[in-house]
């Protein structure tokens, strides 16, 4: 598998494997194993984030992923060798091959202008809602940066008075 077909999977479906938003935290790290967690300051609350290499995962206090993020801007990426059967990709794909990929597989997209400005461009999968954001370099092709489904907006137990515990 290619760096170029785990995207492509991610386009068509909004998921890698067990990985998708809503998806609970027990079911991923059964599949994954335990993961890397991202510590921001001193505090650790909720949501947390967790990362697989340069797939990161936010996880709401009811341990539901809310929020998919594979980082692409690196020159090696790193994912769960569980998840797409090898663990390093080279990095710095180009707009033109994400396009040709979602093009060849028939997974429609379209530009995607909330995150299009300046040095950046983007476009979003369909029927996913997968967003991949470009970064253009100067005098360059535009190189994939990121790429995720939308976060997902869910009714927390947490919110409700039914919190889950941690």
């Amino acid at each position: 598998m290619e760096l170029l077909d785990v995207l492509t999977e991610l386009a068509q479906s909004g998921r890698l494997g067990p990985v998708s938003n809503g998806a609970t935290w027990d079911e991923v790290t059964a599949a994954l194993g335990e993961p890397f967690e991202v510590v921001i300051g001193k505090r650790r609350s909720w949501p947390r984030l967790f990362a697989y290499g340069d797939l990161e995962l936010s996880v709401c206090r009811c341990q539901k992923i809310i929020l998919i993020c594979l980082q692409t801007w690196r020159d090696v990426i790193d994912l769960p060798i569980g998840l797409v059967g090898r663990e390093t990709f080279p990095g710095k794909i180009k707009y033109a091959d994400v396009i040709e990929s979602l093009d060849r597989t028939g997974c429609a997209w379209q530009p995607y202008t909330p995150l299009t400005f300046d040095n950046q461009c983007s476009v979003q999968a369909t029927a996913s809602g997968v967003v991949f954001v470009f970064e253009i370099p100067e005098g360059e092709d535009p190189v994939l940066n990121i790429a995720g489904p939308q976060p997902d907006q869910h009714d927390c137990p947490a919110n409700t008075g039914n919190p889950v515990t941690p």
